[in-house]
């Protein structure tokens, strides 16, 4: 594990201590070097910084590699919170081969419908049981919460309804929580720690699988991680 941190103690209503600041302004630098079209670095910092700290990541330098690797490509460089759902039917049998069973024409109904879409693959699981359920617990935050059973248990590990106000991860406080929680909760710190021996490589593509439920936009991710590595003054 990394000996050096960045979870120096602050405060969520922005009057850190001095050492806080000090990490939230580290922050901002490492989110700019990380995520150079990113819009806001400096709105960031102290909402992801407060997260991380929150639930563990910022105790090891090699969780928050791959952790801002992660959140780069699911929220393009933290400058979307709502999952895109405007799909031509080309691309909708390109993503969703199962679902659309390599029907273009069947498709395209759905092609550009994103309540239609949403309501279409995500019906009927991830708790998702009302006719509208899909597409009102769509992928939200950095992370792209997904599904009503997911909006539940973060909302009650971050202290928010979430089945109330889902619209609350598109806020940085709740997209930058949702994320760390979803980090904690599925494990992932063991799984990112640089220990000898062990396949870095193979342990970042496990990562990938459990955030994403595959390996869409790897060879991205990858890129994100040897930048967060080097901005952070990692092997």
């Amino acid at each position: 594990m990394s000996e050096e941190r960045i979870d120096a103690p602050g405060a969520r209503n922005g009057k850190d201590a001095g050492a806080g600041r000090g990490a939230v302004e580290t922050l901002s630098g490492i989110i700019r070097q990380v995520m150079p079209v990113c819009r806001n670095p400096v709105d960031w910092a102290h909402p992801l910084h407060t997260a991380m700290t929150r639930f563990g990541i910022s105790k090891d330098k090699d969780a928050v590699a791959v952790f801002l690797a992660q959140i780069a490509v699911e929220s393009a460089e933290m400058n979307r919170l709502d999952e895109n759902l405007n799909y031509s039917a080309e691309r909708l049998v390109a993503v969703w081969p199962k679902r659309f069973a390599n029907s273009v024409e069947f498709a395209r109904k759905y092609a550009h419908n994103s309540a239609a879409l949403a309501n279409y693959v995500y019906g009927g699981r991830m708790g998702n049981v009302a006719p509208d359920d899909g597409y009102k617990y769509r992928g939200r935050g950095l992370k792209m919460i997904t599904g009503k059973d997911n909006y539940k248990a973060c909302g009650a590990a971050i202290g928010v309804d979430l089945l109330k106000n889902p619209d609350h991860l598109l806020t940085k406080i709740g997209a930058a929580d949702s994320a760390a929680w979803y980090w904690s909760n599925k494990g992932l710190s063991p799984i990112a720690d640089d220990l000898p021996g062990d396949d870095d490589d193979a342990d970042f593509e496990t990562i990938t699988r459990l955030i994403n439920g595959g390996t869409l936009g790897l060879e991205a991710r990858r890129t994100y991680w040897t930048r967060a590595k080097s901005a952070l003054r990692l092997p």
